[in-house]
């Protein structure tokens, strides 16, 4: 149901509640957005007003004029048009807005080192699928799978494999994903950490 009855008590209720409007007639009635499910008025504090919006122009084309109608005040002769209006109600939640930040272009390279660990042992660090958007997380489940050892996204960009598999990665990587190519992979061989 779109319109809905306010019942309000005595009227000595109602001017408790603030100034009243002499000429209202109670019970009120308030017209509800099918959209939001909010008072007419306040739809335009929703997240898509649009639709509210489209929504009343076509279920209570009266009610939408008389809302979208421009507010003139008494002392100036030309009202603000509707999309200053408009930028100017929207605000967004949390104050100023956040900047966002440009993309720095990373050259695309996948480096490939080998890091030692304790007497004969080693690690293989994989750093640079992040830039041919590979997923991190996916490569490294498939690296511990692959070589049946442990592997973990360490960093930003950074996969370490538990073992030295600086011989075999460079195909596996080029077999899983072939937008990597040869001249993109870099051995650095082996790397104090």
């Amino acid at each position: 149901m779109a319109t809905t009855e306010m019942e309000s008590g005595s009227s000595e209720n109602r001017s408790e509640h603030g100034p009243v409007d002499p000429d209202s007639k109670y019970p009120l009635k308030v017209l509800y957005c099918g959209v939001c499910s909010l008072p007419t008025e306040y739809c335009e504090y929703m997240p898509e007003p649009a639709k509210c919006r489209q929504w009343l122009e076509k279920n209570f084309p009266d009610v939408f004029a008389r809302m979208t109608a421009p507010k003139q005040e008494p002392g100036t002769g030309d009202a603000a048009p509707a999309g200053e209006e408009e930028e100017k109600k929207k605000q967004k939640r949390g104050g100023r807005g956040q900047i966002k930040q440009k993309k720095k272009t990373v050259p695309q390279k996948v480096t490939i080192a080998k890091i030692p660990r304790a007497k004969k042992k080693y690690v293989t660090r994989v750093c640079g699928l992040a830039t041919f958007d590979i997923e991190l997380k996916e490569a490294q489940r498939f690296f511990a799978q692959k070589f049946s050892c442990g592997a973990s996204v360490t960093a930003e960009d950074e996969i370490i494999i538990q073992g030295d598999f600086t011989d075999d990665i460079i195909d596996v990587i080029q077999e899983k994903w072939p937008e990597v190519d040869d001249d993109s992979i870099d051995d650095l061989g082996e790397v104090k950490k």
